[in-house]
């Protein structure tokens, strides 16, 4: 394993450990960062699946993705509005 690898694995972990403590925070009463926990959980999938080519079709990441990126702008907005 090389370390261009060892990064890319580093990162999804992090995107992981993101989605967690956005999804506890969601939990404890901070609705808005349920957008962030869904965004992130999707970025640890979008990235896996690029990582061990596990055959999902491109249009399906791509819709994913975009979903990925409607859900962090939704979160954004809700912490906006708040202030």
């Amino acid at each position: 394993m090389n370390y261009v690898q060892i990064l890319q694995i580093a990162s999804i972990a992090i995107e992981g450990l993101v989605a967690l403590v956005a999804a506890i925070s969601a939990f404890r009463g901070r609705s808005y960062m349920y957008g962030f926990a869904f965004t992130f959980a999707i970025y640890v999938f979008y990235d896996l699946v690029k990582l061990y080519g596990w055959g999902v079709p491109a249009n399906a990441l791509s819709i994913m993705f975009f979903i990925a990126t409607l859900s962090a702008l939704a979160s954004v907005w809700r912490i906006s509005r708040r202030r």
